[in-house]
């Protein structure tokens, strides 16, 4: 996935489905109990749609019971950057990857131990590789 970070915007169109462009490309979600991976909890590894950065580990994944795929923690803080996003008239943390600017979901502040944390994620943002073993 070399390079995918620099794509044009009409390269992003042919490369993403409709729906992962409207969420990835222009800070669309999904709706809730929808996407792919909201009930997905196998070992393994939750990396970026657009550029296949490495973003969550299936270890740090819980049930919040929000409908989307909720994460304690990244795999590595680098790999994310925060945003503050005023739309819809509330104000909330942006969670994009630091790569390619990919929007993923919002970090809220009402996750689990150890870091009391949950990253909402738009399954449309992210591919899941399960474990080999």
């Amino acid at each position: 996935m070399a390079d995918n970070e620099n794509l044009t915007d009409a390269e992003w169109r042919e490369k993403l489905t409709p729906e992962q462009y409207r969420i990835c490309r222009e800070k669309g979600t999904e709706r809730p109990f929808t996407g792919e991976y909201w009930q997905e909890f196998s070992a393994g590894d939750y990396r970026c749609r657009c550029c296949g950065e490495l973003l969550f580990d299936a270890d740090t994944k819980f049930d919040a019971g929000c409908g989307w795929p909720s994460f304690y923690a990244p795999v590595n803080k680098t790999a994310i950057r925060e945003n503050m996003d005023t739309s819809h008239y509330m104000v909330r943390t942006e969670v994009v990857c630091r790569k390619c600017d990919c929007h993923l979901g919002h970090v809220f502040t009402d996750g689990p131990a150890p870091t009391g944390l949950r990253y909402c994620i738009n399954s449309a943002s992210i591919l899941f590789s399960p474990d080999e073993k």
